[in-house]
């Protein structure tokens, strides 16, 4: 039987500190994550565009902001009230558990990293999203 071990190393709220960084005459390491992901991409998206509007049965991702703002609805999977909303900005970090609706509205050009749990091949990817309608 597999340990759901993991679950209870997993953030808890939806903004998330960064580990740590190291600064010097050289510059700037900014330690995103110690979390073991199977996925890394960098999305970019328009000004007025919405992502997402699904779940995750399994996966989970962080995500980073390069630059730009986004508008990030969140509810947990199968509640029907109103999703929460919170404004993450370039700089910071955010994650979102398995089984949780969410969708994102960019407030400007937005590039970010996402970190995730599963693999991001197309078969994979759809077998794990449900869709959803939040925004």
């Amino acid at each position: 039987m597999k340990s759901n071990n993991y679950k209870s190393s997993l953030p808890k709220k939806v903004k998330v500190k960064l580990v740590g960084n190291f600064n010097d005459n050289r510059g700037q390491i900014l330690n995103i994550t110690n979390s073991l992901f199977r996925s890394c991409a960098i999305i970019k998206s328009k000004k007025n565009s919405i992502r997402a509007n699904h779940y995750h049965k399994k996966d989970w991702h962080y995500c980073y902001v390069l630059r730009g703002k986004i508008e990030y609805y969140h509810r947990i999977h199968g509640l029907k009230t109103k999703p929460k909303k919170i404004i993450i900005k370039a700089g910071e970090l955010f994650f979102t558990p398995p089984m949780v609706d969410h969708a994102m509205k960019f407030l400007e050009y937005t590039e970010f990293v996402t970190l995730g749990r599963g693999s991001r091949k197309k078969i994979d990817y759809d077998k794990d999203t449900g869709t959803v309608a939040l925004i």
